[in-house]
């Protein structure tokens, strides 16, 4: 049973299946992306339900520009169709991207970013969408921008801290996700938050992600809760708030 009195502040969900769903039902690719999307909206209503403050979603990698041209144009024209600001204002969500959106359309971008600034005092659930996106950029980036402030002679290389990075990652506005949901079946992070998610629990699930349902996001959730999360200390110092 879901204790609705424990549940993560943060989840992170990599949105795996949409193609392979889509496959098996004699379908194209492009079909299970629009079924992914209506995930999205599922998921996301549900997370505000809740009470989850913070829904980060891996949407688009830097590695998925290597896809066929035509799919990523499709892709892109689906962010832009999806973007619906009227449904973010009704729930109450506030929009943030992540990535590195100097590569993405104009037109997509100027979409999400008007999107952003328009949600922006909305209270309830941030989604936060990785768009362009990859951890390994994201670190690269933060060290280029630390290492010019080192040059600039305005930080010492000695004062460089974890709290020093973590300010100054993309994701500086929000907390470490709590739990790393992946979809359709494969065992791996794919790139994705890898400093944010050094202490996640991690979960996945063979569902594709068109198939994804607040069921099933009540199944991790409830596999969450039924782990201990120590932080490198013993159980019995979690047990006793040392």
């Amino acid at each position: 049973m879901l204790d609705k009195n424990r549940l993560p502040q943060h989840i992170a969900i990599i949105m795996d299946g949409n193609g392979r769903w889509a496959k098996a039902q004699g379908r194209e690719r492009s079909w299970g992306h629009q079924a992914g999307v209506e995930a999205v909206d599922r998921i996301t209503s549900y997370c505000s339900n809740l009470g989850i403050k913070y829904l980060t979603l891996y949407t688009f990698s830097t590695e998925n520009w290597k896809r066929p041209a035509p799919e990523v144009a499709a892709l892109m024209q689906l962010m832009f169709e999806s973007l619906e600001e009227e449904t973010f204002m009704k729930n109450n969500v506030r929009l943030r991207i992540i990535g590195d959106v100097d590569r993405i359309p104009d037109y997509v971008r100027e979409s999400i970013q008007r999107c952003e600034r328009n949600t922006s005092k909305n209270t309830g659930l941030t989604m936060v969408v990785a768009l362009s996106y990859s951890s390994r950029w994201e670190i690269t980036e933060t060290m280029r921008d630390l290492a010019r402030e080192v040059a600039a002679g305005n930080l010492k290389p000695e004062d460089i801290t974890e709290e020093t990075i973590a300010k100054n990652l993309r994701t500086n506005f929000m907390p470490d996700p709590e739990l790393l949901i992946r979809t359709g079946g494969e065992l791996r992070i794919s790139n994705y938050l890898l400093w944010q998610c050094a202490y996640s629990e991690l979960y996945f699930t063979d569902t594709f992600w068109p198939d994804f349902d607040e069921h099933a996001l009540d199944l991790a959730l409830e596999d969450y809760q039924s782990r201990e999360r120590r932080f490198g200390k013993t159980s019995e110092q979690v047990q006793n708030n040392q």
